[in-house]
C-alpha cells in the first residue's frame, strides 16, 4: 500500500462480480434504508414547525431533535454491542421497535402540547436512528472487500427513495389532523413498521463467517482495546470528517426550515427545499463508490468539502427561494462524497471481531456533533440570523480541511482491514 495514499487498497485492478444473493440483500438494506431515512428526513422537516404551533420559546424549537441525536449518543453502544451479540436482523428489528415506540410518544407529546413528552420521544426515536446509521457498516460485511465503497454507496443511495418519501408524507399530513403535524408522526410510526418487516428478509453474515475469510494469524488475532482502535491516525482524521460532514449538514438543514418561514415563506417551501437537500444527499450515491474506487476517497472528499463551501456561498449571496434551494442542494451533495468517503476509510480500521464497538464509538462522535449542531441552529437561527449561521459553517469546513489532509499524508501503514 502506498503509505502517502492510504485508501489505494480501495482501489483494486480487477473486481468480481457479487452474487445474486449479496445483490438481493445490498438491495432490501437499500430499501430499508430509504424508508428509515425518511423518518429522520420527516423529523428535521416537521419538528421545529410543530414546536412552534404551541411553544412560545421558537430558540429551542429543534431541541426534540437534538434529543434524538443524544439518543444516539446514549444508545449507540448498547444497540452495537446487542448486534454483536445477537447479529444484525435482530439488533436492526429491536431499532425499529424503538422508532415505533418513540413516535407515538411523539404524538402523545404533540396531542398534549407537552415540550418534554415530544423531547423523549426524540430520545427514544434516536435508538432507532443509531440502527439506521449502521446500515452502511452492515453493507461493507455483505460484500467482497473491493466491493466495499460501493456497497456504501449503494445503500446510502436507498435515501434518494428517502428524498421522495419523507418530504412529500410531511407535505401531505401535516394538515390533515389538529393539532398539525399530528398524522405526521403517525405516518412515522407506520415507516417503522415497514422497515421491521422487511429486515427479516435479509441474510446478514455472522462474525464467525467473517472471520472466516481471515488468514489464521488474523483471525486467531484478540480484539484490540478500542483506546488502540481509537487512537489509530486513520481513524481519528476519517472520525473528524465524518462528524463535520454530518454537524454541518446538520446545522444548515435544522436551520433551514425555520429561516424560510422567518422570511415570509409558506410551510410548503420549507417542506420543498427540504426534498431538494435531501435528494442533494443520496442521488450522488449512484456513482459516489466508483469515484471513490477510481480517485480515491480523499479526493472525493475535498470535493466534498468544495461543494459545501459553495453551498454557504449561495446561501449568503440572498434569501430568495432559490437562494435555499440551491444553497441546501449543494450541501446536501457536499455531505455525500465527505461522509461516504470517511465511512469508507472508517471501515479499514477493525477487524471483524472489533466492529460493534469500533463502529459504536464512531457513530458517538458523529452524532455528539449533530446533536450540538441541530440544537445550536434553532438557537443561532433566532439570535444571530440565517446569514451569521453560515458564516459560522465556514469554520467547521476548515476543520474538515484539514482532517483530509492529515488523512492524504499519513505515513503509518495501515491496520487489517475488515473483509
Amino acid at each position: 500500500m502506498d503509505a502517502l495514499n492510504p485508501e489505494s487498497d480501495l482501489r483494486p485492478e480487477v473486481e468480481q462480480g457479487l452474487n445474486r444473493r449479496a445483490r438481493r440483500n445490498l438491495l432490501l438494506l437499500a430499501c430499508c434504508q430509504a424508508v428509515g431515512q425518511s423518518c429522520n428526513t420527516m423529523m428535521f422537516a416537521a419538528t421545529g414547525l410543530s414546536v412552534i404551533t404551541f411553544y412560545r420559546h421558537p430558540e429551542f424549537a429543534n431541541l426534540p431533535v437534538t434529543m434524538q441525536h443524544i439518543g444516539v449518543m446514549i444508545w449507540v453502544f448498547p444497540a452495537a454491542l446487542l448486534m454483536q451479540r445477537v447479529g444484525r436482523s435482530i439488533g436492526f428489528r429491536v431499532g425499529s421497535l424503538f422508532g415505533m415506540a418513540g413516535a407515538i410518544v411523539m404524538c402523545l407529546g404533540l396531542y398534549t402540547a407537552n415540550f418534554l413528552i415530544m423531547c423523549a420521544g426524540g430520545l427514544i426515536l434516536g435508538y432507532a436512528v443509531a440502527c439506521l446509521q449502521m446500515y452502511r457498516f452492515a453493507a461493507a460485511e455483505l460484500v467482497p472487500i473491493h466491493y466495499r465503497a460501493k456497497a456504501i454507496s449503494w445503500v446510502t443511495a436507498g435515501g434518494v427513495a428517502a428524498a421522495v418519501i419523507g418530504p412529500s408524507l410531511v407535505r401531505l399530513t401535516h394538515d390533515l389532523t389538529m393539532p398539525l403535524y399530528l398524522a405526521t408522526y403517525a405516518a412515522i410510526l407506520a415507516l417503522h413498521l415497514i422497515v421491521f418487516t422487511v429486515m427479516s428478509f435479509i441474510s446478514f453474515p455472522s462474525v464467525a463467517a467473517a472471520s472466516s475469510t481471515l488468514s489464521p494469524a488474523e483471525a486467531a488475532a484478540p480484539p484490540r482495546p478500542l483506546s488502540v482502535i481509537a487512537s489509530q491516525p486513520r481513524f481519528i482524521a476519517s472520525a473528524m470528517a465524518g462528524m463535520l460532514a454530518f454537524g454541518t449538514m446538520s446545522f444548515i438543514m435544522s436551520a433551514s426550515p425555520l429561516a424560510i418561514v422567518g422570511c415570509g415563506y409558506p410551510h410548503a417551501e420549507a417542506h420543498w427545499v427540504i426534498f431538494m437537500h435531501v435528494l442533494g444527499m443520496f442521488v450522488p450515491s449512484f456513482f459516489t463508490g466508483n469515484l471513490i474506487n477510481r480517485y480515491g476517497a480523499t479526493t472525493v472528499m475535498f470535493a466534498g468539502i468544495a461543494l459545501m463551501l459553495a453551498g454557504v456561498v449561495a446561501a449568503l449571496s440572498g434569501t430568495a427561494e432559490w437562494n435555499f434551494r440551491i444553497a441546501l442542494t449543494v450541501n446536501g451533495v457536499g455531505w455525500n462524497f465527505l461522509f461516504v468517503g470517511a465511512t469508507t476509510l472508517v471501515t479499514t480500521c477493525y477487524r471483524p471481531n472489533e466492529r460493534g464497538k469500533a463502529q459504536a464509538l464512531n457513530d458517538l462522535l458523529v452524532f455528539s456533533t449533530t446533536a450540538t449542531s441541530s440544537f445550536m441552529a434553532g438557537f443561532l437561527q433566532e439570535r444571530w440570523g440565517w446569514q451569521p449561521l453560515n458564516w459560522f459553517s465556514v469554520l467547521l469546513m476548515l476543520a474538515a480541511t484539514v482532517a483530509v489532509i492529515w488523512l492524504r499524508y499519513q505515513q503509518r501503514p495501515m491496520p487489517s482491514p475488515v473483509r
